[in-house]
């Protein structure tokens, strides 16, 4: 007799008992570690589903084909597990732990077709008993990439054993806590410093967490619960999770999508398996976890992707040649995995929480029409399954939230409205241009030179379709760069390359916003002001006080879009304004020179990253940027930015002289006036004067009118701290409001404000009421 997927009926029995040992309090429930095992295996393997059904059922007869193909080609020798994959450098111990953790997968899923298959279990054990023998062991001291030993294979390990508890033995579980104990000892986790910070400190508790289940040590389990708590609080330098919502990996690099993603990971897992226990996590510090769902993760995610802004080196990995599952490591990739851990940590959430983060997945599941989430092949059954049951949940789908977001700590900045998204990427001395290293993204050179990122509603595959390997690295979107070639990983490894300037920044009424880059070029002597105001329907570009002494050619790439493969949409150019059909269109209010290229483009993920298939593909290029001559002394720039707008719309909004005005372009400000939205934008590089706001000192500032009142938003990107003082000019009847950080000195022919800045580059607000 058969059942579902040709399964025998010996065979379903045997799935059941398999799928019972993973299933809390089946057995022993008065046994607080097998509980805690028994909690992890549902977490990891999933629950709730049913193996006959899609997609599981394709997924995990996939698992157990990957599994039978892993089997038949592991060969133990001396320094490897499989052929091609040694154990020095040590990725090939971690690589064959994954293989082993796959293999153990299919033994203990339903429905892979070698479900308790009594010669894949040997195999597992053979291959633990290898690795156990020739290399992960006490014996061993640590070479190579310090997080293979320390995060990657005890990771798989414990899983492993987890998984395969009742069937590996006392001496082979006694040799995976040996085994961990010894990589990664109790010294790890009672100093928060060096690489036992923010995502890594929450890889390497998850670990020490197994390891003190398997070995049935409540010191390790209170060592590990304990040690997420410097995690916990908000940081004001170095690695973790800002107030406002940023977040900072390896120093200097801004890390969300990575990173961040792996943290909330780990702890939607450790929350989960911890909870109700006698090591529950009860720090109260950890509702700030729980609130970066919606004030830091949420606002980078657009239609199911992450923007590549804050996926740092990982913008590089596309396709792997280790990777047997041939997933496009792309921004979708990332923002879903974002998303299926939103789902994971909802289960430590409030009601009120979880049915608003319920709405926003199934919101990005309806929206991401590229990568469908529902069947996205980066996921196993465990990610399915939560994902399904949000997805049949009774929230409503919400919308992309719109408004401007500023990420000051981490030196980015995300901009929403109904016709479009854009993420804009900086660099200061708190935040590297770039960031390379285990031969990963040796070419991001200007990614935080300007990088400004965007899409129109409804198109998320920009930066998807094998942009990275195909891009003009010197032609990145709204950078300025000078043209002078760069050796691959120009400035050093890991952060290294930092700018030395400080004005990087700017202020937001959450509608619109103001931001600045005193930019310093990578391995140059380029030197420029740039300052985007966001609007509407809109993004004004400017910059000045472009200079360099490199005797090249110095540019500003007002855009480069990727066009597919074959790409044909119309290009069209006229005096002051040009269209992108199916993209939007530019505006050259002050004129200029607009130069433009089409062209196909042909690369291989191996050359932006070693570990990259050979795989050459062709891209078509659209390019447009002005050039600002050999060794420029002053030079500046002004153009618009209309995502989505038809080729009408654009030539319309070109036509009208009055929308918009420049009230400066210089080394002392930047500013515009929107006369429709009642906006004033002003970056003020220095004390000076445009119009009638005056700032004392370095200052973003918007002038907001609406009827017959007006707010004022100020900051100081500088960072200085010091007191600041504004003038606005206009006659004013009364003080509406005032943060407690603003001082109103005077409010009758003029408004005098002195505002203390703090060191966060916030924004400060008055409102007024006008005469």
């Amino acid at each position: 007799m058969t059942g579902p997927m040709g399964m025998t009926r010996r065979a379903l029995l045997l799935a059941a008992a398999l799928a019972a040992t993973a299933a809390p309090g089946a057995r022993a429930a008065d046994d607080p570690y097998d509980t805690l095992r028994r909690r992890w295996l549902g977490i990891s393997l999933g629950t709730g589903y049913d193996p006959a059904a899609e997609p599981y059922a394709s997924r995990l007869a996939q698992l157990g084909a990957r599994a039978r193909e892993y089997r038949e080609s592991m060969v133990p020798a001396p320094a490897s597990l499989w052929p091609g994959h040694p154990f020095d450098p040590p990725s090939g111990i971690t690589f064959s732990y994954g293989r082993l953790w796959t293999m153990t997968q299919a033994y203990v899923q339903a429905g892979t077709g070698t479900t308790g298959d009594p010669g894949l279990l040997a195999d597992v054990l053979r291959g633990l008993d290898h690795l156990s023998a020739t290399v992960y062991h006490p014996a061993t001291t640590r070479y190579g990439n310090w997080w293979e030993w320390q995060i990657g294979s005890p990771r798989l390990l414990t899983d492993i054993t987890a998984a395969l508890y009742e069937r590996l033995g006392a001496e082979r579980i006694a040799a995976a806590c040996a085994a961990v104990d010894h990589f990664v000892p109790d010294a790890v986790l009672t100093d928060y410093s060096g690489t036992s910070t923010g995502a890594n400190r929450v890889d390497l508790c998850r670990s020490v967490a197994l390891r003190g289940i398997l070995g049935r040590s409540p010191q390790k389990i209170t060592l590990a619960r304990d040690a997420l708590s410097p995690v916990f609080p908000y940081v004001t330098k170095g690695d973790g999770l800002y107030a406002d919502g940023s977040f900072v990996q390896h120093t200097w690099v801004s890390y969300s999508g990575t990173y961040g993603q792996v943290l909330l990971d780990g702890l939607g897992r450790l929350f989960a398996l911890l909870a109700g226990s006698a090591w529950e996590i009860t720090d109260p510090a950890r509702q700030n976890v729980l609130d970066s769902v919606e004030h830091a993760y949420a606002p980078l995610i657009h239609d199911g992707l992450v923007a590549d802004c804050v996926n740092g080196r990982a913008i590089s990995r596309g396709h792997q040649r280790s990777d047997d599952l041939h997933v496009l490591r792309s921004d979708h990739y990332h923002g879903q995995a974002l998303i299926a851990d939103i789902a994971l940590l909802a289960a430590g959430a409030s009601e009120a929480e979880r049915e608003r983060w319920y709405g926003r997945i199934k919101g990005w599941i309806q929206r991401d029409t590229v990568v469908p989430v529902l069947t996205s092949d980066q996921f196993e059954v465990a990610d399915l399954a939560r994902l399904h049951a949000v997805a049949a949940s009774p929230a409503p789908a919400a919308p992309e939230p719109l408004g401007h977001r500023l990420f000051p700590a981490m030196d980015r900045a995300v901009h929403r409205t109904p016709r479009f998204t854009a993420a804009l990427a900086m660099a200061s001395d708190r935040i590297a241009h770039y960031e390379c290293g285990n031969g990963e993204n040796p070419r991001g050179w200007h990614t935080g030179s300007g990088m400004l990122s965007w899409w129109p509603r409804g198109r998320g595959d920009q930066y998807t379709d094998w942009y990275w390997p195909t891009v003009d690295w010197y032609r990145l979107p709204g950078t300025t760069v000078s043209t002078k070639r760069l050796p691959d990983r120009a400035g050093g490894e890991w952060g290294a390359p930092k700018p030395d300037v400080r004005w990087v920044g700017g202020t937001t009424d959450g509608t619109y916003a103001a931001v600045g880059q005193h930019l310093k070029g990578l391995g140059s002597t380029l030197e420029a002001r740039k300052s985007w105001f966001f609007l509407d329907d809109a993004v004004v570009c400017l910059g000045a006080g472009i200079s360099c002494a490199d005797g090249v050619p110095v540019e500003t790439v007002v855009d480069n879009r990727n066009l597919g493969e074959n790409g044909t949409e119309t290009f069209v150019r006229a005096a002051r304004w040009a269209h992108l059909e199916g993209h939007g269109g530019w505006l050259l209010p002050c004129g200029g020179e607009l130069r433009t290229l089409r062209e196909d483009r042909t690369g291989a993920w191996s050359d932006i990253n070693t570990a990259g298939t050979d795989e050459r593909r062709t891209r078509r290029w659209q390019t447009l940027w002005l050039d600002h001559g050999t060794d420029p002394a002053a030079a500046g720039y002004a153009y618009v930015l209309l995502p989505g707008a038809s080729r009408a719309r654009t030539a319309a909004r070109a036509a009208d002289r009055h929308w918009l005005s420049v009230l400066a372009n210089d080394t002392t400000a930047q500013a515009v006036a929107v006369p429709r939205l009642g906006l004033t934008a002003c970056t003020f590089w220095r004390a000076g004067t445009v119009g009638d706001v005056a700032a004392s000192a370095g200052a973003s500032v918007l002038v907001v009118r609406r009827g017959r009142t007006a707010t004022l938003h100020i900051s100081e990107p500088p960072r200085s701290g010091a007191p600041l003082e504004l003038v606005w000019n206009h006659p004013v009847r009364a003080v509406i409001r005032a943060d407690d950080s603003v001082q109103v000195r005077s409010a009758d022919g003029r408004l005098r404000l002195l505002v203390t800045p703090g060191m966060a580059c916030a924004t400060h607000e008055c409102e007024v009421a006008l005469s």
